[in-house]
């Protein structure tokens, strides 16, 4: 069975990580090449509009297969070949979900930790569950964030509290999750689900071209310049102008009706 199992309901794909024998645990399996293929296609496919994005069982992720690790010392692993395989590795995950201009939507159902947390970072929006808990635990097993989190976390929640979670590896629960800004809400955990649909049917029922433009400018101001990101959002503004989805959205407006999108 894949670890990536996939519904589509309009508009919105859903994606179920299914290992939850693993813990829907990130390496040492076909996850990484799983969600860059996904990846892949949503960006292809212009009819998606929205991923909503969670775990199967009682756990979301967590993160890096540890067991699996100890091969480095059994096998005698060099420390070079160790680098590559995280480059070629988990860290194709940040560089395809991160970057994916498709909004997506974590629906959090369990524990995220390690990379499985860094994994909720890479999504624009995050819906936990009660029974969610968040830990970036990489120092407890003694290594760094190697896919990124060390980037991906301070922009969600700042740095001090990156800070404070990466040196200390300490789990958070969802309440204190939601107090540090880590997700943006914390709902019953039969809701999650539901709860996480609605909000992914409030963002497809816009422009799929516009939100894909929204979203990337979004991400290219968390690195660019006003005046760069000024400069894109004026080139993205004249295409958006020019597609049927605006003049549909106009008409729909001085109409009084509700718009109808391709």
């Amino acid at each position: 069975m894949n670890f990536l199992q996939s519904e589509r309901q309009g508009a919105i794909l859903i994606l179920t990580m299914s290992q939850p024998e693993t813990r829907n645990a990130l390496t040492g399996n076909t996850a990484v090449d799983e969600f860059v293929e996904a990846c892949a296609q949503i960006a292809r496919d212009r009819s998606i509009r929205v991923v909503v994005l969670t775990g199967a069982g009682p756990v979301f992720s967590s993160g890096g297969n540890v067991k699996d690790m100890q091969r480095y010392e059994r096998d005698a692993i060099p420390p070079e070949a160790i680098r590559e395989e995280y480059r070629n590795g988990i860290q194709r995950l940040p560089r395809a979900l991160y970057q994916l201009d498709v909004p997506v939507v974590c629906a959090i159902n369990g524990p995220a930790i390690g990379a499985g947390l860094d994994l909720t970072c890479m999504c624009d929006i995050r819906i936990a569950s009660e029974l969610a808990t968040f830990a970036e635990s990489f120092v407890k097993v003694g290594i760094v964030p190697g896919d990124g989190g060390a980037w991906l976390l301070p922009r969600v929640v700042g740095m001090s509290r990156a800070s404070e979670m990466a040196f200390t590896g300490d789990t958070l629960s969802a309440q204190e999750a939601l107090a540090i800004g880590l997700v943006s809400r914390v709902v019953p955990h039969g809701n999650l689900i539901g709860e996480s649909l609605k909000l992914a049917e409030r963002i497809a029922a816009n422009p799929g071209g516009v939100l894909r433009m929204t979203k990337r400018l979004l991400r290219e101001g968390e690195r660019a310049t006003l005046d760069a990101l000024l400069e894109m959002s004026a080139a993205y503004q004249a295409i958006a102008h020019m597609t049927e989805d605006h003049r549909e959205a106009v008409a729909a407006f001085v109409a009084k009706r509700k718009p109808v999108f391709a």
